[in-house]
């Protein structure tokens, strides 16, 4: 057997793959003389059938089969060997004419190679990384949450702003007929508002549905209607007020604490707001870390040139589909996914340069650190070595959670990798102002 790399150009290769009588006859015989032993053919004892009668009946067959094993195990191994970094598989070139009753083969495979380019992270403009704080605003504001949530109902008769109110949405025509419970900040429009406030229980109020709530799409909640309706939905409506409730606010006292952060872990209304402030700016972090991910990958992608092997992923596309793709189909496809294969690159000459490879150990690890997070949701704050260990275990025996978790690991890595390598100006801001600036 010989292999030969013919370079077309610095993107595109053909290789070509020969195939002798020596590297398949003693393998397709050795086939053949089983067929023999196990061949059942009328006329003929078990075993005894002629060689001749085996290789005309199944000779092509074997043969077909035994030189494309060959093929591809050759192909695969050179590639390998040679350690040519290809992108997407050798597309075979067509070989209408091939003989298969020749002893000798060749075939020949057009090969995409990844280019060559250099990575530089030191942009001309800084790119912005976002410190995320809590403002005293927030924090006060999760602090009334946290006492209305933990509030008890008091039952009223009259309805006020802030109570939450229960009854019935009712129209026969639409057959709109819903038990509900809702607060006036729902309303939109102080036609609306005011319509409910003052009401006692036992009142029926006739509203129409058109411009009623703040966001339309609440329609179809309340009045129990499909999404199409509710766009379009304005009929008159009865409500009937069967219940008005307002919620004192729980007391900051330690009971509280208890029930929101564990026995004795806080036992003041200022340790309250310190660990809301924490515990935030924690989650925040992950949001300014994602922002960070995102403008560098953008920065990388737009500065860092290289030409592909356009015109062979193109075809590559059109022909490895579950179906075949026409010319301008196969263009639209690469069209949307350019972008993203050179990131791929970019990303993978990142990690292979500066060994951020993901190992075993780091990755049972980071399982372990996710399913200790997840279990002190539900309470249990010191988990047993042991019964972690077997978690993580479980947990990465399926392969789609390896994949998505070595996906978190490696995006934490490089992020710290940019945080420590790109040209980066720091700016601290409050989650108001964070998402003014990034998402707006």
């Amino acid at each position: 057997m010989n292999i030969t790399k013919e370079q077309v150009d610095a993107l595109n290769a053909i290789v070509t793959v020969a195939i002798t009588k020596e590297d398949y006859s003693d393998k397709v015989a050795e086939i053949l003389n089983d067929y023999r032993k196990n061949a059942t053919i009328p006329g003929f004892r078990k075993g005894h059938v002629p060689m001749g009668l085996v290789k005309k009946q199944y000779g092509k067959a074997v043969l077909v089969d035994e030189v494309n094993k060959l093929l591809q195990d050759a192909l695969n191994k050179y590639l390998t060997e040679e350690k040519l970094d290809v992108l997407g598989n050798p597309l075979p070139k067509a070989q209408d004419n091939l003989d298969w009753d020749a002893e000798d083969f060749s075939f020949e495979f057009e090969l995409g190679l990844a280019p060559s380019f250099d990575v530089t992270l030191k942009s001309k403009k800084a790119i912005t990384h976002y410190t995320i704080v809590a403002d005293d605003k927030m924090i006060e504001e999760q602090v009334a949450r946290i006492q209305k949530q933990f509030g008890k109902l008091v039952s009223k008769n009259e309805i006020a702003q802030d109570d939450e109110i229960t009854g019935t949405f009712f129209n026969e025509d639409k057959g709109i007929d819903n038990k509900v419970t809702f607060t006036l900040d729902k309303l939109k429009g102080k036609k609306n508002i005011g319509a409910f406030e003052g009401a006692k229980v036992g009142d029926q109020i006739t509203i129409n549905t058109k411009g009623l709530f703040v966001d339309e799409h609440d329609l179809m909640h309340y009045m129990k209607v499909s999404h199409d309706q509710a766009h379009d939905l304005a009929v008159d409506v009865t409500f009937t007020v069967e219940e008005v409730n307002t919620r004192e606010l729980a007391e900051l006292d330690q009971d509280l604490f208890d029930k929101l952060f564990g026995p004795g872990n806080v036992t003041s209304v200022t340790e309250m707001k310190n660990k809301i402030k924490e515990d935030a700016e924690k989650q925040f972090l992950q949001q300014a870390d994602q922002k960070l991910l995102n403008d560098v990958t953008e920065y990388l992608v737009e500065n860092t040139e290289f030409d592909l092997p356009a015109a062979f992923l193109k075809k590559w596309i059109q022909v490895t589909g579950e179906n075949p793709l026409t010319d301008e189909e196969a263009s639209e496809e690469y069209e949307k996914s350019e972008k993203g294969l050179r990131y791929q690159l970019i990303e993978g000459k990142i990690i292979s340069e500066n060994n951020l490879q993901v190992t075993f150990e780091e990755l049972k690890d980071f399982a372990k650190g996710f399913i200790k997070a997840q279990m002190a949701q539900f309470g249990q704050l010191d988990p047993a070595e042991e019964d972690l260990d077997n978690i993580a275990s479980r947990v990465l025996s399926n392969q789609d959670e390896v994949r998505r978790l070595s996906e978190q690991l490696m995006s934490q890595k490089l992020v710290s990798f940019y945080k420590e390598n790109a040209n980066l100006k720091a700016k601290e801001v409050t989650y108001e102002d964070f998402v003014k600036e990034a998402y707006n």
